[in-house]
């Protein structure tokens, strides 16, 4: 009871020094590194028929690698014999980038997707899956 007295009788500047130093230890320890980050850039064309290039770069801030599942979505189907998937191993100290070659009639919105995966056999080192958000994706315009 005498506890709770001291409680009600504490100032305001106690009180909000108590309210900050509790909103600021649960800041610190947020876990701010991000899972994906993703670059997607495309060579722009004006003429029918000509091939185009999508770039993909992939990075990642955990310190475990993580497998991923790469490939590209199109407002529009695309003609041509090329790989639109791609699985590797995504580490800190190594990011990724993918290519894609194919050629397009007009203009259109390309998705590119990133999703970890559980395969093994891919990292060298053991692999991780986060838990929380395993897919990731941006879009870019040709």
């Amino acid at each position: 009871m005498h506890l709770l007295q001291l409680l009600f009788r504490a100032g305001p500047g106690i009180l909000l020094l108590v309210l900050c130093l509790q909103l600021g230890t649960n800041k610190a320890q947020e876990d701010t590194r991000e899972v994906i980050r993703m670059n997607l850039t495309t060579s722009k064309t004006d003429n029918a028929d000509e091939e185009v290039t999508a770039k993909l770069e992939v990075k990642t801030d955990l310190r475990e690698c993580v497998v991923i599942k790469t490939y590209l979505q199109g407002s529009r189907p695309v003609d041509g014999p090329f790989n639109y998937n791609y699985t590797a191993c995504l580490c800190k100290d190594h990011p990724r980038t993918f290519y894609w070659d194919f050629k397009v009639d007009g203009h259109m919105a390309i998705k590119a997707v990133v999703y970890i995966t559980e395969k093994e056999g891919i990292c060298p080192d053991l692999s991780v899956v986060p838990s929380g958000q395993k897919d990731f994706h941006t879009i870019g315009c040709i």
